[in-house]
């Protein structure tokens, strides 16, 4: 007999429904206690179901909200449901899917999706038939609200759908929903394509065998009055240029046109799908061939989707000149990540370099908007094809940048100092001809009464930063940033936030060029922290840093210290152990720390200490969640990985000082602990204090020694490239320390050294560090490193005059050190800095 529900209980979740709607915190409240009292009853779930799908008389509100509660029951105990309730839930979903209302269409497709996703598409045998069946209704709304499910479950379940587990459906399904792209109503039409468009990607079989029908069912609907349905046309092209371009070609002069037209969409939805193809086309090797022709046509079209809509001022309250004093909102500031430090092996010039296993996100915007847009997607493609054609981009450009650039609409000029800043990697080399008229116009622009102005001037100078620092000081970099440091004190939030990041990446180009002026620079950055709410705040730390990392020991001057240092522990104090705004506050104080050397001597011991409490609580609280995850929270690892990192700039930058400071701490035991950790970033940041430690307190470091090495020879594994390089780096630290006593850890490092400078693609960075590793250990354990034969291999002699990829280990144990020192004097295939790595390790062992 079909469940009937109880009228007394039906007003009771009638009445629930109802509180759940106010406002009101307390009621709020109520109805989550009453909620989980109700949950303890299985067919309190039919009762949701009911009112979603069978009480027509109530509100389409209230009856939403009771599948959306249904779902949030389902996602979190369906495994409880007893087999009656699930069926029965299951029933009216499918009798119901065609509800005359849209909303109700909409949560019952939800409700069904979250079911499937359960593993329920195995047991539920007659879903996918029965939605594929109802296609064929006459009734609209049940052919829609069928498509609706069917569109999510293809979304949430495409591998599934594709797979031998299921019997492939999609044989069927693809096939299905090809016939529905004539379809009458753009609703369904819709649908179809977007049901499509889920398997393109994964290069489904079933889509791989009716591809070519696809295709011309897409070209046929090239022209659709309906803008959703051309939003899927768009997003299906660009996934295809991506995996089917084969098939693409023979059409693509009319594939372009078509974009071209669509990037100009008067919906802006359709417009940023079709953005997409420039940018995914600009990856092709095909690219450069196929859009010489219309660049003449694209290039006005990207440059003229990179102004700012309406909306977008009205968002970024472009109007607003001053809001300095208007606090933050929290959701505006981003969740930071903490990158941890990696290691270079400085060669006796004492300069070391980034390794290139270190992935920098950079903006090719000016990040006004957090969500993705058009501006931003014609940025970002004018940028990549800018570095596909180069100059040949700029006989299209030149004419339309100087309508833009003095332009008195300041819409337009802004979007043409965009454009400026876009174009600067691809372009340089034609524009440095022009610079010399461009850049003092920029640098007026950062005067501009519109911030909005003033803050993309402040982006597109930061990316010509590396031309004005190669030219006499005195002509742009003097000016650029005498202009910058003001907007850095600007009375609106972001031209402070630009200005701020605009000067981080000029100190990065200009390093010790800004020496002259440190007390100007400063006097104005610690004026800022007076200045800046919270946001701004975060990014003043990351400009401090950066120009501690680029001027380096000549920071320490008292003179300096003294404005420096006051704000920052002020700043340190204020903030508790478990704020995040630690991060960037550590990776400050660790480039601070590393600069001023003995400078810092007066502030190292709390700093010290509060490190080493961070480590400790990171991993007290990681071991109680390990024991008990159901009572206590996973640590945010990020805080002992920035303390681990600060405490590295400690023992760089204070050397011996800071021998005092670790005898009087347990940092040796919980060095070994992180050393041990599941996080590779945590075993990235160990080893650097481990390399660090080694090189200023070596006496503390040597007990550690017999537990350490096994640790570190495990951890010479290339799939973690920087937690491998500096686990090298520090096994080089240690055997210069250690001498002839490292021989009995000879054998537990030296194969895994020999396999990663013999791998083929192995990065730059690492295979330095290892060839240097290799000779330190080959100059103190000659014996063990060479293990040299009576005979010459032959493989040796085979080598001579012979340029091969990489140095092969069997000269490692061969006499023939000389034919490989011929070998690296004569390669063209490596860079002078890698000859010099391998110069050195060879003479180590020779010796």
């Amino acid at each position: 007999m079909e469940w009937q529900p109880d009228e007394q209980g039906l007003q009771q979740v009638l009445q629930l429904l109802k509180d759940s709607q106010s406002p009101d915190t307390a009621t709020q409240r109520a109805v989550q206690e009453k909620l989980e009292q109700l949950n303890q009853y299985p067919d309190f779930n039919n009762y949701l179901i009911f009112v979603l799908t069978s009480l027509k008389s109530e509100d389409e509100p209230t009856r939403s909200l009771s599948g959306l509660i249904l779902k949030n029951n389902v996602k979190a105990h369906y495994q409880n449901f007893p087999p009656p309730v699930a069926d029965f839930i299951k029933r009216e979903c499918l009798n119901n899917i065609g509800d005359p209302s849209p909303l109700i269409r909409a949560t019952i497709g939800i409700l069904i999706t979250t079911i499937a996703s359960k593993g329920e598409l195995q047991t539920w045998p007659e879903l996918l038939p029965q939605l594929c069946n109802l296609l064929n209704s006459e009734d609209y709304n049940t052919c829609e609200g069928s498509f609706g499910a069917l569109q999510k479950i293809c979304e949430d379940s495409s591998e599934l759908l594709d797979s031998d587990a299921l019997n492939r459906p999609l044989n069927i399904m693809i096939p299905k929903f090809l016939q529905f792209f004539k379809h009458c109503s753009p609703k369904i039409r819709s649908h179809a394509i977007a049901c499509v468009n889920q398997f393109i990607i994964s290069r489904a079989q079933a889509l791989m065998d009716n591809i070519d029908t696809f295709i011309e069912s897409l070209f046929a609907l090239a022209g659709d009055e309906d803008s959703e349905v051309r939003k899927n046309v768009c997003r299906a092209l660009v996934m295809l240029l991506e995996v089917r371009i084969d098939r693409l070609i023979p059409h693509m002069h009319s594939i372009i046109q078509y974009m071209l037209q669509r990037t100009q969409d008067p919906d802006e939805n359709v417009a940023l799908e079709a953005c997409e193809f420039w940018l995914t086309l600009a990856e092709q090797p095909i690219c450069k061939e196929a859009l010489s022709g219309h660049l003449v046509q694209l290039i006005p079209i990207l440059v003229n989707g990179m102004k700012y809509s309406e909306i977008d001022i009205i968002l970024l309250k472009g109007d607003v000149e001053e809001d300095e004093t208007v606090p933050d909102s929290e959701q505006d500031i981003k969740p930071r990540f903490h990158k941890s430090r990696t290691i270079t092996l400085q060669h006796e010039d004492g300069e070391g370099e980034e390794g290139e296993d270190i992935d920098e996100d950079e903006d090719d915007d000016d990040d006004t908007l957090s969500d993705w847009n058009l501006r931003k997607c014609s940025a970002a493609a004018l940028d990549v094809l800018a570095n596909v054609f180069r100059d040949e981009l700029l006989p299209h450009l030149l004419p339309l940048l100087k309508g833009l650039l003095f332009h008195p609409d300041w819409v337009i000029k802004e979007s043409g100092i965009l454009v400026l800043g876009a174009i600067a990697e691809g372009c340089m080399q034609g524009m440095v001809p022009y610079l010399p008229e461009l850049i003092p116009h920029l640098i007026q622009c950062l005067c501009d009464k519109k911030a909005l102005v003033r803050s993309i001037a402040c982006w597109t100078l930061s990316r010509y930063a590396h031309w004005v620092v190669s030219q006499p000081p005195d002509a742009h970099l003097k000016p650029l940033m005498t202009e910058l440091l003001k907007r850095i004190l600007d009375g609106n939030k972001r031209v402070q936030e630009a200005a701020c990041s605009a000067f981080a990446t000029l100190e990065e180009e200009a390093c010790t060029e800004l020496v002259p002026y440190l007390s100007f620079i400063l006097d104005t950055l610690v004026f800022a922290f007076g200045k800046y709410q919270h946001k701004n705040l975060l990014i003043l730390y990351d400009a401090i840093g950066t120009l501690a990392d680029s001027v380096g020991h000549h920071l320490n001057q008292p003179e300096y210290i003294q404005k420096l240092m006051p704000p920052l522990i002020q700043k340190w104090n204020e903030l508790k152990d478990e704020d995040k705004d630690l991060f960037p506050l550590l990776e400050c104080l660790s480039s601070v720390a590393t600069a001023l050397q003995s400078g810092f001597l007066p502030y190292c011991e709390p700093v010290y200490q509060r490190c080493v409490t961070l480590v400790q609580k990171t991993l007290a609280q990681a071991m109680m969640y390990s024991q008990q995850p159901d009572q206590y929270e996973a640590p945010d690892k990020d805080f002992m990985i920035v303390a681990l990192d600060l405490l590295s700039g400690l023992a760089e930058g204070l050397g011996g000082h800071v021998d005092q400071l670790v005898a009087r701490s347990n940092i040796m035991t919980l060095l070994f602990q992180c050393m041990q950790d599941t996080m590779p970033e945590v075993r990235q940041s160990s080893f650097a204090l481990l390399g660090d430690l080694t090189k200023a307190c070596f006496p503390h470091v040597k007990p550690c020694i017999a537990e350490f090495m096994p640790i570190l020879g495990t951890n010479l594994n290339p799939e973690f490239i920087s937690v491998c390089n500096n686990a090298t780096w520090a096994i080089g630290e240690i055997c210069m320390q250690m001498g002839v006593e490292m021989q009995p850890y000879v054998a537990l490092v030296l194969t895994n050294l020999v396999e990663i400078i013999n791998r083929p693609n192995t990065p730059k960075t690492l295979l330095e560090n290892t060839a240097i590793t290799i000779g330190r250990l080959g100059y103190v354990c000659p014996q063990e490193v060479t293990k040299k034969k009576k005979d010459t291999c032959i493989q040796c002699k085979k080598l001579s005059g012979v340029l091969q990829p990489q140095i092969p280990d069997h000269t490692l144990h061969c006499t023939g050190p000389s034919l490989i020192l011929t070998y690296c004097s004569n390669s063209p295939t490596i860079s002078s800095r890698t000859k010099k790595a391998y110069l050195e390790t060879l003479l180590c062992i020779a010796t």
